[in-house]
């Protein structure tokens, strides 16, 4: 491995995306190279590393600890090269890319039908495989290379973690209008009395919204906890349920209907949502691109630079 001049380069690049598709027909399509070729390319890595560097477990294959070890510094060395030979361009009219998402159901209603509208349109050879996590999996899935970007609510960031603020969120509640006795509001003594929606991956209360209630003495009773952004609104139609949720979530005819949208009746700091990434992807001339692009869609005046 010492003689770098023996090296076929492009070998790195084939495992590269191998590394984060973990499965050759997937890392085929990314490198748009045929599969028999990706195949082909991984046997000559085995030798060059004399490693086996990824191995078949069920439906794909896994990184050996020695891939595991190349893997970051692999694709950081190769964003760096594709800087020094000028690659600083990413053309999305022409060029196949497959980007690895993780985001929640509220990132996905809020974000994909304009992504998707503007890459069929601008990019239409750029692909998006989107899966959904706990914040803590998605920043462990960005550290270790499984994903490309996550977006989502992270307080607390792991290290070599990139951020950007795309925007600030408010929340707000819903209710059904013939539940509220004609009122277009609720106090926080009826607030409290009523059974809640709670919309959390994991079903718990250590979420802005309980927190809140926990810091003035109060606490609600959770009747029904979801991990479903995309159906709780329509589980308090015809029901006394409150639903306290991102505002953006909420149906923009709601109260066309039969329900009422009202301001929460006590104090919930807003919640910052935020695209990461690892520090590897900063000069990847496409990812660079998704990350802009994906700013100018949700926060078109108000993007932030992205911070350490």
């Amino acid at each position: 491995m010492n003689n770098l001049g023996a090296i076929d380069l492009n070998l790195l690049v084939v495992l590269d995306a191998l590394l984060a598709e973990r499965h050759v027909s997937r890392a085929a399509i990314r490198l748009n190279k045929s599969q028999p070729a990706v195949s082909h390319a991984l046997a000559r890595l085995r030798s060059l590393f004399d490693d086996p560097l990824l191995v078949r477990h069920g439906g794909q294959l896994e990184p050996t600890v020695r891939a595991l070890e190349i893997a970051p510094r692999l694709t950081e060395a190769l964003a760096h090269m594709r800087q020094l030979m000028g690659s600083e361009a990413f053309d999305p009219a022409r060029e196949h890319h497959v980007f690895r998402l993780a985001m929640s159901d509220y990132a996905a209603l809020v974000l994909l039908p304009q992504l998707m509208a503007v890459l069929r349109w601008q990019a239409p050879n750029v692909d998006l495989v989107v899966s959904q996590a706990s914040r803590e999996v998605m920043m462990s899935q960005a550290v270790d290379g499984e994903i490309d970007l996550a977006l989502g609510v992270f307080p607390a960031l792991a290290e070599d973690l990139r951020t950007s603020l795309l925007f600030k969120e408010h929340f707000a509640c819903l209710a059904d209008g013939a539940s509220l006795g004609g009122e277009k509001t609720m106090d926080l003594s009826a607030y409290l009395e009523r059974p809640h929606v709670l919309v959390s991956l994991r079903g718990d209360t250590g979420n802005e919204i309980d927190l809140a209630l926990a810091a003035v003495g109060h606490k609600r009773r959770i009747a029904l906890a979801l991990p479903h952004w995309s159906a709780a609104p329509g589980l308090v139609i015809g029901t006394d349920l409150v639903l306290t949720v991102a505002r953006r979530i909420l149906p923009h005819d709601a109260e066309a209907g039969s329900l009422t949208i009202f301001a929460p009746p006590f104090a919930i700091p807003p919640f910052a949502f935020r695209q990461i990434w690892h520090r590897r992807r900063d000069g990847d001339p496409a990812h660079r691109w998704l990350r802009d692009l994906i700013g100018q869609i949700l926060a078109p005046s108000e993007a932030v630079p992205a911070t350490l």
